[in-house]
């Protein structure tokens, strides 16, 4: 059975494969309509975090591609309190054909997917979000950037989708530089594998202007996350050197784009000149879910 919990369990040949499958539905959507591949088939969305992007991508893909999807809170559930995590998985199989999951533990996923006789999507854990690095890499290869050598700046907190960003190099050689203040780095483990088996190179700087420098992308996210509210105050402090703004943006190449995951809080992260630029792709981004979702969905259970 094939889960995807993380971009580092596929391979870069099954990596390029979803993103020239995600290029082709895209056109062929805007060509032709709908499909009925997934006819018949249904996707069971558990939601322990709220999100606008997660749940309505994932059901307009499933819309798109011809099934139907079951949106599943904790309150019906109770994962690991009100029943176990192999009896949620077990019976989720007998009912749907994939489950999408996002929550704050990754080892919800995990669990979830150990049990399970049909695939697991992560949707987002506190530990990683493949499915917004795989929006992500589909816009920047739209805008005619190769991969391999990518220079992405990531300027902020050391979180979830920087860490799918630092699992990307192990496919393509991106040089990525996270300018990121001390005390917000990333899981060591994830970025000694990154450096120890990865094609790209993968540099941790306090220094926003030094990762910006000639960079392909930039990237942000917000500083205080879901879960995260308590420590906003500080953070805001912490954080307050870490903003994509419009002289940061002048450190990077001319070709510059812009990524940001969204929600953003603007004034803080990014500014809004910035998102609200020439160079911006983040709303191209945020459509690029919906369809690098529809061929992960097209691939685990349409089987193409």
């Amino acid at each position: 059975m094939r889960h995807f919990l993380s971009t580092a369990d596929w391979s870069r040949e099954d990596l390029d494969g979803l993103l020239e499958l995600a290029v082709r539905l895209k056109r062929e959507h805007r060509e032709r309509g709908a499909i009925d591949l997934l006819r018949g088939r249904t996707l069971g969305l558990i939601f322990h975090k709220p999100s606008l992007r997660t749940r309505v991508s994932f059901e307009i893909a499933m819309t798109h591609l011809g099934g139907a999807s079951i949106y599943i809170t904790d309150v019906e559930i109770g994962l690991g309190k009100r029943e176990a995590v192999e009896d949620v998985a077990r019976v989720l199989s007998r009912y749907v054909d994939a489950v999408m999951i996002r929550t704050f533990a990754h080892r919800n996923a995990v669990d979830l997917a150990a049990h399970a006789t049909v695939p697991v999507i992560n949707g987002l854990t506190d530990l990683l979000h493949p499915c917004q690095i795989g929006a992500d890499l589909l816009t920047v290869i739209e805008n005619g950037r190769a991969l391999d050598g990518l220079k992405v700046a990531w300027i902020g907190d050391g979180n979830n989708v920087a860490h799918s960003w630092i699992e990307a190099t192990l496919a393509y050689a991106i040089d990525l530089r996270l300018a990121i203040p001390e005390g917000y780095d990333p899981e060591p483990a994830i970025v000694d594998r990154a450096r120890r088996e990865g094609r790209g190179k993968v540099t941790v700087t306090r220094d926003p202007n030094e990762a910006a420098a000639g960079a392909d992308v930039l990237y942000s996210d917000v500083w205080a996350s879901m879960g995260q509210e308590e420590e906003r105050e500080k953070r805001l402090g912490d954080f307050k050197r870490y903003q994509i703004n419009a002289a940061l943006l002048g450190r990077a190449a001319r070709h510059a784009i812009v990524l940001h995951c969204l929600p953003a809080h603007r004034g803080e992260e990014i500014t809004n000149d910035v998102i609200e630029g020439a160079q911006s792709r983040v709303f191209d981004e945020a459509e690029n879910r919906l369809h690098f979702q529809k061929a992960l969905l097209a691939r685990l259970v349409g089987g193409i």
